[in-house]
């Protein structure tokens, strides 16, 4: 029996015949097919047996907002040096050059030896003919830069600093045929016939996103633990997302950067007097710096739904609770493949009298153990709002290496008194999207919103 093709299958063919292997961008330029034409017809003819797709992975670097920072005016530990480089300058000096990265440069050039004090001056014992991490930012500039060209030991200085490195993971395509498929006569005629022993068009019947099976799941997880969910807004004032959770009115999260703001807007009531009384006092006793309520009244897209939580805890004062909340918060970060704009988390709390550390370890294991992730562990980490605080690790089986997760810890008494809160209470928050990466084993979070088909269709609903 004769195949039949269509025309867009007839023009790929065609095409590739001619070129071997071509991306899906360069097949729509070749035979002016629209991107969803040359997909459609990759896809019929990979089902065919007649393309083979590959894809291919590759990472490589940028320069993230600091990076380029230093790669136009240099290293903070180069500008130290420099400036004591001809004299020996005065500490105070020194501060008002550099500002805000006078510590870390003093850290790193005494580290390394470069300098020394004398008094409440500085003075130059070394200067470096080259410093760890400007080869890379030579190299990177302001464009992207494999990670084969780059010198490995050199970058690791830089992938240690805050925004200095991006990684982008690039997937490529590449379509060619099969041997079936070179050997094939195409003709006009092709297109034309009628096969009444073709097979019936394939259906595919509705059912619910990958993503959205792995919230429900978690849900009904947290339910049948005991827990009750609770919800609140999606904008938030900043009193409830940053100062009830004592996180300082000059930290870098509450920057543009990384906190999306609604324009002109502030909330008229944001707890009550006697709750930002106490707030306040907390952040001045604990940060030492004149708290403004104005800050406090800024709208902004909730960074996490801890402000759920803790919003709940100072309305309620309960002695014992088990609550979680559940929903999309937001970052003002670069997309890539790791991170989002948008995502979903999940936030919970345990308050008891004899609540600790242990306990809550035990509800997370159990937790994981329920989605099927068994080895984890758990590492000390820093977060400013809990004290003591963990990160938990999974081990990824298919990278075969542990990777983040949650974190953890106990709210601080800053965070607790203030409101009227007596009891410990434990915490815990992670990004959904990261689980369902490891149930579906994605190593592209967008790939959940691509609204690919083909994945859609085969992705099983139990992992």
């Amino acid at each position: 029996m004769s195949q039949v093709f269509h025309e867009i299958e007839k023009k790929i063919i065609t095409i590739l015949k001619s070129q071997s292997t071509l991306t899906p961008e360069k097949l729509g330029e070749l035979t002016q097919l629209s991107p969803d034409q040359v997909r459609r017809g990759i896809e019929w003819l990979r089902l065919k047996e007649l393309a083979i797709v590959n894809e291919t992975q590759n990472i490589n670097f940028s320069l993230g907002k600091n990076g380029l920072h230093a790669f136009r005016s240099g290293l903070p530990e180069r500008k130290l040096v420099d400036l004591v480089k001809e004299n020996s300058m005065k500490i105070s000096d020194l501060q008002k050059q550099l500002g805000s990265v006078f510590g870390p440069a003093m850290g790193l050039a005494k580290k390394n030896n470069w300098i020394e004090s004398a008094g409440n001056e500085i003075l130059l014992k070394t200067y470096p003919s080259s410093i760890p991490g400007e080869k890379s930012l030579k190299q990177i500039g302001e464009s992207f830069v494999s990670k084969e060209n780059l010198d490995q030991q050199d970058l690791q200085s830089l992938l240690k600093r805050p925004d200095f490195i991006v990684e982008n993971l690039i997937k490529t395509k590449e379509i060619s045929l099969t041997k079936n498929a070179q050997a094939l006569e195409i003709s006009e005629s092709d297109s034309g016939a009628i096969d009444v022993e073709a097979n019936v068009p394939e259906v595919f019947v509705a059912k619910t996103h990958p993503l959205k099976d792995t919230i429900d799941e978690i849900r009904e997880i947290f339910v049948t633990l005991g827990f009750s969910e609770v919800f609140g807004n999606l904008t938030q004032p900043s009193f409830w997302n940053f100062d009830a959770l004592f996180t300082p009115q000059d930290h870098p999260a509450r920057e543009l950067q990384d906190t999306f703001y609604l324009d002109g807007i502030s909330s008229k009531k944001i707890g009550t007097p006697d709750q930002i009384r106490k707030v306040s006092e907390s952040h001045k006793k604990g940060w030492r710096y004149y708290w403004d309520i104005n800050e406090a009244r800024k709208m902004v897209l909730r960074t996490h739904t801890t402000c759920v939580t803790i919003k709940h805890l100072a309305e309620n004062k309960p002695d014992e609770a088990r609550v979680f909340s559940l929903g999309r918060v937001f970052r003002n970060e670069k997309v890539s493949y790791k991170h989002l704009v948008e995502f979903n988390q999940i936030e919970g709390v345990v308050v008891g009298s004899n609540a600790n550390l242990r306990n809550l370890m035990g509800i997370q294991r159990e937790f994981y153990r329920r989605i099927g992730i068994t080895k984890i562990k758990f590492w000390p980490t820093f977060f400013p709002y809990t004290e003591p605080s963990l990160q938990t690790m999974v081990y990824n089986e298919r990278l075969g290496k542990w990777v983040e997760l949650f974190g953890m810890g106990i709210f601080r008494p800053e965070v607790t008194k203030p409101l009227g809160i007596t009891k410990p209470v434990l915490a815990w928050g992670g990004g959904i999207e990261r689980i369902a990466m490891l149930k579906y084993g994605l190593d592209d979070v967008r790939e959940f919103y691509n609204n690919n088909l083909n994945w859609l269709r085969s992705a099983s609903k139990c992992q």
